[in-house]
C-alpha cells in the first residue's frame, strides 16, 4: 500500500494525503462554544476547536464531504472554504445543493489520479433517514493498488456498510464513531459504538483501524476509553490532533 499520511484536525475533519493527492474530509473550522441545531428539536455544542486552522492547510486537491446537513461535518467556516477547492465529492443531494460532484453508493469518480468510490452509510435507525438525511462514506484507491483506504462516514452498523467487505480489500479504515445520541430520541444511536466497530472490522478485516469523530461535541456518548475497551489491545491507531501521522 502507498504511504498514507493523516492529520486529524478535529471531529471528522482529517487531511488525508495518499498517492500525492491531498484531500480534506468534512471541513469543520468554527471556534468552539456554539450550539448548533441538528433538526427535529435536537442540538449539540461544539466543545473543541480545530487543531489546525484552515489557513495553514496548504494545497487541497479536493474535499470529501460525507454530508452537508450537520454542522459537525460541515460548519460555517468549512462551508466558506469549499469555493476555493478544485473539486468537492459528496452525496447526490448535497451535490445538487452545492454544485458539487454527487455520488450514489458504489459510484466512482477521480480526483487527480486517485479513484474515489462512494460507500453506503446510514446515519441512524432506518426510521430516521427521512429526518436525518443522506450520508456517504468513501473508498480511496491509488492506481494499481489491490486495496483501499476507507472512510466510513457517519453511519450505524447495517447491511449496507457491511457490503464494503464484499467489494474491497481495506488496508486502512478511518471510522466515524462516538455513539451519537440525543435526549429527544432516547436510546436511538446515530453513529457506531466501539462494539459496533468491532463487529464491522470482523467483517471488513482492515489491516489498520483509525478512529475519528468521537470527541469535540456534546452529542458523543463514547470517547476514547470506551472505544479502546471494545477492541483487543493494540488494535487501534490513535491520531494526535494537529500532528501529521504517516502510516506505511
Amino acid at each position: 500500500m502507498t504511504a498514507l499520511t493523516i492529520t486529524h484536525i478535529g471531529g471528522p475533519t482529517t487531511l488525508v494525503e495518499l498517492g500525492g493527492v491531498r484531500l480534506l474530509v468534512d471541513p469543520t473550522f468554527d471556534a468552539p462554544g456554539r450550539r448548533y441545531s441538528f433538526g427535529w428539536g435536537t442540538s449539540s455544542r461544539k466543545t473543541t476547536g480545530p487543531a489546525v486552522p484552515a489557513a495553514s492547510l496548504g494545497r487541497i486537491d479536493g474535499v470529501l464531504l460525507t454530508h452537508d446537513q450537520h454542522a459537525d461535518n460541515l460548519d460555517d467556516a468549512g462551508r466558506a472554504l469549499l469555493p476555493s477547492v478544485p473539486v468537492v465529492v459528496t452525496t447526490v443531494a448535497a451535490g445538487r445543493k452545492l454544485g458539487a460532484t454527487g455520488l450514489a453508493p458504489w459510484e466512482t469518480t477521480k480526483i487527480d489520479s486517485l479513484e474515489v468510490t462512494a460507500t453506503p452509510s446510514r446515519h441512524g435507525p432506518s426510521w430516521s433517514v427521512p429526518i436525518v438525511g443522506p450520508t456517504t462514506g468513501f473508498a480511496l484507491r491509488v492506481p494499481g493498488s489491490p486495496s483501499v483506504v476507507w472512510i466510513s462516514g457517519d453511519t450505524v452498523l447495517f447491511p449496507g456498510v457491511l457490503e464494503v467487505a464484499d467489494r474491497f480489500t481495506v488496508d486502512t479504515a478511518i471510522l466515524h464513531l462516538g455513539k451519537v445520541q440525543f435526549g429527544l430520541t432516547g436510546p436511538a444511536r446515530f453513529t457506531m459504538t466501539g462494539r459496533d466497530a468491532v463487529a464491522l472490522c470482523d467483517r471488513v478485516k482492515p489491516r489498520r483501524v483509525v478512529p475519528v469523530h468521537y470527541e469535540g461535541w456534546s452529542h458523543f456518548h463514547e470517547g476514547r476509553p470506551q472505544i479502546e475497551a471494545a477492541f483487543p489491545p493494540g488494535t487501534l491507531t490513535w491520531l494526535t490532533p494537529g500532528e501529521p501521522t504517516t502510516l506505511a
